[in-house]
């Protein structure tokens, strides 16, 4: 536990710089590092990432699909990417057809969703950012991410009773999951006090609380979506790249979701 918490203290500030106050490039670029980091996971964890070739093709395709995005043209980089990584793998799994090494379909969707679908998804904070006033915007899915599973978690030490709500995370208790989207809506609303009284924003905090609820449902989503896979594939943790946390995907596999979904929320329904 200390070494997680003192892995956060270091991470965090960092996070921040890099999200608040250097420019949206700089966004993209952790977007792109945590996508490709990720996507090598993925694979190595599926048990993909021995078919060496096509490890490569995806880390590319999730490190590129950021760049799109800063530049300004996300549909047709996605749509020119999802094509050639296609069209990639399945030359090489039609290649390797009956003969060693062979490419199964569920390689190629895994390697479709490590290269395009999670990238895709993280890329949003770039179009956060990007957006005016995006410097307080890109922080709403980190404050969902990240506080929603810290209240969660203390939710769940102090209350939790109900544990076994589901098999993929047996020892989280339903008031740990109630706990957590509870304590991002509140925090939510805190974050726009901050806005409110320190960035001199007018700040609708029902829409506020809204996109807090919103935001952790998805980040416990996430949490359970990236549970199973682990499960599924018999692995404890992604990887080992932050200690206490574990790798990449361990630490942003909430994002995944929360990023997409408070995009659109701010495009439907803005709070300031």
């Amino acid at each position: 536990m200390l070494t997680r918490i003192v892995v956060a203290v270091i991470f965090a500030p960092i996070l921040f710089v890099l999200l608040f106050f250097l420019p949206p490039v700089w966004t993209a670029v952790l977007a792109a590092l945590i996508a490709s980091l990720g996507s090598f996971e993925l694979l190595r964890a599926s048990g993909v990432a021995r078919h060496n070739r096509i490890y490569v093709y995806t880390a590319l395709a999730a490190g590129l699909v950021p760049a799109g995005f800063a530049l300004g043209h996300p549909l047709w980089m996605v749509t020119a990417l999802t094509l050639l990584l296609m069209a990639a793998l399945f030359v090489e799994a039609i290649r390797r057809f009956d003969g060693p090494g062979p490419i199964s379909l569920e390689h190629i969707l895994v390697c479709m969703f490590a290269g395009i679908a999670i990238p895709a998804m993280l890329s949003l904070l770039i179009q956060l950012r990007r957006m005016p006033q995006g410097r307080y915007l890109v922080l709403l899915p980190v404050i969902s991410a990240f506080l929603t599973d810290s209240g969660a978690y203390f939710a769940g030490m102090f209350f939790g009773k109900h544990r076994g709500v589901t098999k993929v995370s047996p020892n989280k208790s339903l008031e740990g999951y109630l706990g957590g989207i509870l304590s991002g809506a509140l925090f939510m609303l805190g974050y726009g006090g901050i806005l409110h009284s320190f960035g001199g924003l007018e700040v609708s905090y029902p829409i506020m609380a809204v996109y807090g609820l919103v935001g952790s449902g998805m980040t416990e989503l996430g949490d359970l979506a990236f549970s199973l896979i682990k499960r599924q594939y018999g692995v404890k943790d992604y990887g080992s790249l932050l200690p206490g946390h574990g790798g990449m995907l361990d630490r942003f596999d909430s994002m995944i979701f929360a990023a997409p979904a408070l995009w659109l929320m701010v495009e439907w329904f803005p709070a300031f």
